[in-house]
C-alpha cells in the first residue's frame, strides 16, 4: 500500500487538497500530517488506513477536515516564506551596486532594437529586391514565428520600460506608483 491508496478515501471524507497532495511531490509531508490527524500508530498508509477503518464516518470526517486545515495552514506559511525571501531578494538587487543588475535590461532594449529588427529587415527587404525566391520564402514561411518571437520580446521591453519608469517615480517622490489596475478603479469611480 502506498500514499496514493488513501486519495479517494480522503476526498470522500472532505479533504480534496490533501487527498491530491499524496499523490504530487509533498506525498510524504501530507501522509504525515494525516496519520497525526487519524492518530495512526505510524506515519504509514496501511497504518492509517487501519486507523480510518476504526472510526466512524462522522469522526473520520471531522479529522480529515482538520488534517485538510492543517495542511492548507502549511501551505500558506510555505507560500508567506517564499514571498518574505523574493521580497528581501528584490530590495537586495535594487539597491546593488551591480552593473549587470543595472545594464542587463537598458542593453536588452538596445540589442533588439538596433540590431535584431534591422537585421531582419534588411535581410528581409534584400530577398525581395533580389527576387531570391528561397529568402522570401522562408520568411513567409517563418512569419507566424517571427510575429510570436518579436511580439514576445516587445512585450517584455514594454513591461521593463513601464516597470523602470514606476521605479524612477518612485525614487524621485518617494511614492510608489499605482498600478494600471488602480488607475482604471480609479477613473470609473469618478464616473
Amino acid at each position: 500500500m502506498n500514499w496514493t491508496d488513501l486519495i479517494a478515501p480522503l476526498v470522500k471524507l472532505g479533504a480534496p487538497m490533501l487527498g491530491g497532495a499524496l499523490g504530487g511531490p509533498f506525498g510524504a509531508a501530507a501522509g504525515k500530517i494525516v496519520a497525526e490527524a487519524f492518530a495512526a500508530r505510524d506515519p504509514s498508509p496501511a497504518a492509517v488506513q487501519e486507523a480510518i477503518a476504526g472510526l466512524d464516518p462522522q469522526a473520520a470526517r471531522q479529522m480529515a477536515q482538520a488534517a485538510e486545515d492543517k495542511w492548507l495552514a502549511a501551505l500558506a506559511e510555505i507560500g508567506r516564506a517564499q514571498v518574505v525571501e523574493t521580497g528581501q531578494t528584490m530590495r537586495a538587487e535594487s539597491v546593488s551596486g551591480d552593473p549587470l543588475q543595472r545594464w542587463w535590461r537598458p542593453l536588452y532594449a538596445l540589442e533588439l532594437s538596433m540590431i535584431e529588427c534591422p537585421a531582419f529587415a534588411l535581410t528581409l527587404l534584400r530577398a525581395l529586391w533580389t527576387g531570391h525566391e528561397a529568402g522570401i520564402s522562408g520568411f513567409a514561411a517563418l512569419s507566424g514565428l517571427m510575429i510570436a518571437y518579436f511580439g514576445a520580446r516587445f512585450g517584455v521591453l514594454g513591461v521593463y520600460v513601464a516597470g523602470r519608469s514606476k521605479e524612477k517615480q518612485c525614487a524621485a517622490t518617494g511614492v510608489t506608483a499605482p498600478s494600471a489596475l488602480t488607475e482604471m478603479v480609479k477613473a470609473v469611480r469618478r464616473k
